[in-house]
């Protein structure tokens, strides 16, 4: 048995017009380590009156304050001390991210911290990058296209990647000149609590970013989307909640940017290098723990490869070290929460009863009290079963056996989640069918996860409303305004 280090419990904060401050309720909620199961945190638990107390902030700042007058070059600079200052802290913010979510440490040492910091230091360069559009449609004329802050934006952001997924929004958000209300998933609060400090450091001025900490539907969730003076929320999680944001935004008319569930398909053909396809196709499903909307949670197998293929990947997941988070060996820790373990766990009971379980799908007790799951493998599913079109969101992998491109092509489509797909061959010309043929927002042809920030990201059907990145997050997180003029030459 893994024996953790016992912690201290500490108390984390709402951040509201430049101060740390509790609810006015003096109530709090606890924040779990997922590898042990104890209490590591007591989070403030914020409402309605904690929403209004930030959102007034954030007008305030908004409308007073030097934030949206300042030029796009000194907010810039802003942004590129938020982004060094991440990374002076990145060991601090890598041990906070793996005790609140789970995930191995050397994840969050060389993943999501890094790129935390990247996202501010990319939209610092990029923004500056961009100007204003001039059109000249006859002599003496001329149409000037420029881009407006928005005023208070409301992020809703996500467990399994808290502080990378957050920082995805608030770069671009404040890069425009807005001014924010955020709430972080009540599972994981601990770096949207650190990086308070971050961005008071780096010369933010107060209330242009707040953090209220509580739950969703009647609660600080629901109270943000509902809230007249917050002009867009952009939230990223699952598909059930984007719909309930979408309902509650629709009364004040904001804008509205959901990236929402998945179902990833990794597609491997016969031609394809069979080795690295099934060490991407089993980084893709178990990364994070299975926990990533882009994973690719279903793998789909040509006929003649499938022996070899299904023999390499159980080999490849059988030697995958689940474990201790804090250790540099473990290669996958433990599922975010005793409720998210439970909700697994019913996939594996169906996926005993409809199909053969190759390996793994068992809860790892010799590691004590935390949420461990050994890593499963699933072959011999009918068509219709859930582990092959339900968003499982855990360490769970089908496998299915195709014979034609049209076939595995109407199979990757028919799901209701449209993100993201990888396919793995030596044919140009059919990766280049499929790859077009696919209703996914992200294809990767012999890759996955392969990222430029410039390009769209988000999803089809019900993965998503909208796209990030690049000018894609600029546009969302600003209103266009055409100026036309009439002048003698």
């Amino acid at each position: 048995m893994t024996t953790q280090v016992k912690r201290k419990v500490r108390h984390l904060h709402h951040f509201i017009g430049g101060d740390y401050v509790g609810s006015k309720s003096g109530q709090s909620f606890d924040s779990f380590n997922p590898a042990t199961g104890e209490v590591h945190a007591t989070v403030a638990l914020g409402g309605k009156e904690e929403i209004d107390q930030a959102v007034a902030a954030a007008k305030d700042a908004f409308e007073n304050g030097p934030w949206p007058r300042m030029s796009m070059k000194e907010r810039c600079e802003i942004l590129r001390r938020i982004g060094d200052l991440i990374l002076s802290r990145k060991e601090e913010l890598a041990q906070a991210e793996t005790l609140d979510t789970g995930k191995p440490i050397t994840e969050s040492l060389t993943g999501d911290i890094p790129r935390s910091a990247q996202n501010f230091h990319f939209f610092s360069d990029y923004a500056q990058s961009l100007g204003d559009e001039v059109f000249t449609s006859a002599p003496g004329e001329k149409h000037i296209v420029s881009r407006e802050p928005l005023g208070v934006v409301g992020l809703i952001t996500p467990w399994n990647l808290p502080l990378y997924l957050a920082t995805w929004k608030i770069a671009p958000c404040l890069a425009m000149g807005n001014t924010i209300v955020l709430k972080p998933a009540e599972w994981t609060p601990y770096t949207a609590f650190l990086l308070a400090d971050i961005v008071s450091l780096a010369g933010l001025p107060k209330g242009v970013l707040n953090i209220v900490h509580g739950l969703g539907a009647d609660s600080a969730g629901e109270a943000l989307t509902r809230h007249p003076d917050v002009r867009a929320i952009s939230f990223t999680g699952e598909t059930g909640t984007g719909r309930a944001i979408m309902a509650a935004a629709s009364a004040t008319l904001k804008k509205v940017s959901f990236e929402l569930g998945g179902k990833g398909a990794t597609v491997i053909f016969a031609d394809a290098d069979i080795d690295e396809a099934v060490e991407t196709a089993v980084r893709a499903a178990y990364r994070n723990q299975g926990q990533i909307c882009l994973a690719g949670s279903r793998l789909f197998v040509e006929e003649g490869v499938k022996k070899e293929v299904v023999d390499k990947v159980l080999q490849r997941v059988k030697a995958i070290r689940v474990g201790d988070p804090t250790k540099d060996i473990t290669q996958m820790g433990a599922l975010i929460s005793k409720e998210h373990l439970d909700k697994v766990e019913s996939y594996l009971e169906i996926g005993g009863k409809e199909g053969k379980l190759m390996t793994g799908g068992k809860r790892i007790k010799e590691l004590g009290e935390g949420y461990f799951l050994s890593p499963s493998v699933f072959c011999d599913l009918p068509d219709n079963s859930k582990l092959i079109h339900e968003e499982i969101f855990g360490p769970v992998l089908p496998v299915v056996q195709f014979s034609k491109e049209e076939e595995v092509l109407k199979m990757v489509n028919d799901s209701p989640y449209g993100l993201s797909a990888s396919v793995f061959s030596k044919d140009v010309d059919r990766c280049y069918r499929m790859s077009n043929g696919i209703r996914t927002g992200l294809v990767w042809v012999n890759c996955w996860f392969a990222r430029d920030l410039r390009t769209p990201f988000g999803g089809m059907k019900s993965s998503g409303v909208g796209r990030e990145g690049g000018r894609y997050s600029l546009e969302f997180f600003s209103e266009a305004k055409t100026i036309s003029y009439k002048y003698k030459i």
